[in-house]
């Protein structure tokens, strides 16, 4: 009599890592892997996962999901743009997935969104895999530039009234983002009432980045506040952003965006009323 043994289901078992510190990872179960390269100036990989759908990683870290990118994007985009009296003209630099200039492109009143990622095969893979970010790139009024930023802000003659930076971490060749000297030349190009939105990232992981991007900023700009929110899937689930403005209080929205997942006006309010330890963090 022959016996067959019944095996249990094999289920898909890869997993996607992201080591926030040495001892602490988020950890997302892919669904498939849809692309994956070297790039002249990092490691780029998209993949579907079961939790937050598409997923862009460079450098081994979460960029964006498709699930949560909307609480990030969102607050980039409109707490800048929603304070300032009438943003025309926006630089973004960074952001080569498109999902802040989506953001920023629902405000009719922007005539020109310039986005500067020196990394094209950002743009073009998001482009392919991510249209739910990179739908915008298609807008008469997006301007789309693969070239250095720090090289752009200090030749150019433009003049912005919001700037957002939405840089990878500060390593590398993106090292320089972060320091008074840089904030120095992206002041050379703001209008006198301009309003600066910048990651700062997450005070329990990232503490001394976090307090090192404010403390540069305050020596350069007039008016620096942080505000606040949630990401799921960036380290900590706790996200800062700093906020530089010229003249007014960035505070203060004095417009409505709509439609918005995340963001409203008293979101914006909010975010920056800080938790105590925080605030005396940042003291």
């Amino acid at each position: 009599m022959s016996e067959y043994v019944i095996r249990p289901k094999r289920n898909n078992d890869l997993w996607l890592n992201e080591f926030s510190t040495d001892n602490l990872k988020l950890s997302l179960r892919i669904k498939e892997f849809l692309h994956s390269e070297k790039t002249p100036y990092q490691e780029l990989l998209i993949a579907d996962t079961y939790e937050y759908g598409r997923t862009l990683m460079l450098d081994g870290a979460y960029q964006l999901t498709e699930k949560d990118e909307f609480t990030y994007s969102e607050m980039m985009a409109h707490v800048p743009l929603c304070a300032h009296k009438n943003p025309e003209k926006v630089l973004i630099i960074g952001g080569g997935d498109g999902a802040i200039m989506r953001e920023v492109l629902k405000h009719e009143c922007v005539k020109k969104c310039t986005l500067i990622d020196i990394d094209e095969r950002v743009i073009e893979c998001s482009k392919k895999f991510l249209p739910f970010a990179s739908c915008s790139f298609g807008d008469e009024r997006a301007d789309v530039k693969c070239i250095d930023a720090l090289k752009y802000i200090r030749e150019t003659s433009e003049r912005y009234d919001v700037v957002i930076i939405d840089s990878t971490d500060p390593v590398d060749f993106a090292a320089g983002l972060f320091q008074a000297n840089f904030y120095a030349d992206v002041k050379r190009v703001m209008n006198d009432d301009a309003m600066l939105s910048e990651l700062t990232e997450s005070p329990f992981t990232d503490k001394d980045i976090m307090l090192q991007a404010i403390h540069e900023m305050r020596k350069v700009f007039p008016i620096v506040k942080m505000y606040w929110g949630v990401v799921p899937t960036y380290p900590s689930g706790m996200w800062t952003y700093g906020l530089a403005s010229m003249s007014d209080d960035p505070a203060r929205p004095i417009r409505e965006i709509k439609p918005t997942k995340y963001y409203t006006q008293e979101i914006h309010k909010a975010s920056f009323i800080l938790p105590p330890f925080l605030a005396e963090m940042i003291k």
